[in-house]
């Protein structure tokens, strides 16, 4: 049986592309890794939003509100689903009052 050849021509998949070729005798520790904390996510900001947030900490308050109005707003939205009024949805006439019928 012949043997498979890769797009390149040659035989197998051992064969790495030179640029894929990397010395790991010359690499070097991670001098950030020491900042995170275990579980922490890096994350890049875009220049205008970092000029605004300053450290990590300004980040995760806001971040933690924004996370508390939702847990607000959909704690709402669940009981005005379950039986809230509906007035805002009221039936408007054809002379646009409401509570009149066409």
């Amino acid at each position: 049986m012949k043997e498979k050849t890769t797009r390149s021509g040659s035989p197998g998949n051992d064969d790495l592309r030179r640029e894929y070729r990397f010395d790991y005798s010359r690499t070097k520790p991670n001098r950030f890794a020491p900042q995170f904390a275990a579980g922490s996510v890096a994350v890049v900001l875009d220049p205008d939003v970092a000029s605004v947030f300053r450290t990590s900490e300004s980040v995760n308050v806001l971040l933690r509100s924004v996370l508390a109005a939702m847990r607000r707003m959909a704690q709402r939205g669940a009981t005005r689903r379950r039986g809230g009024s509906n007035s805002a949805l009221r039936r408007t006439g054809a002379n646009g009052k409401r509570g009149t019928r066409s």
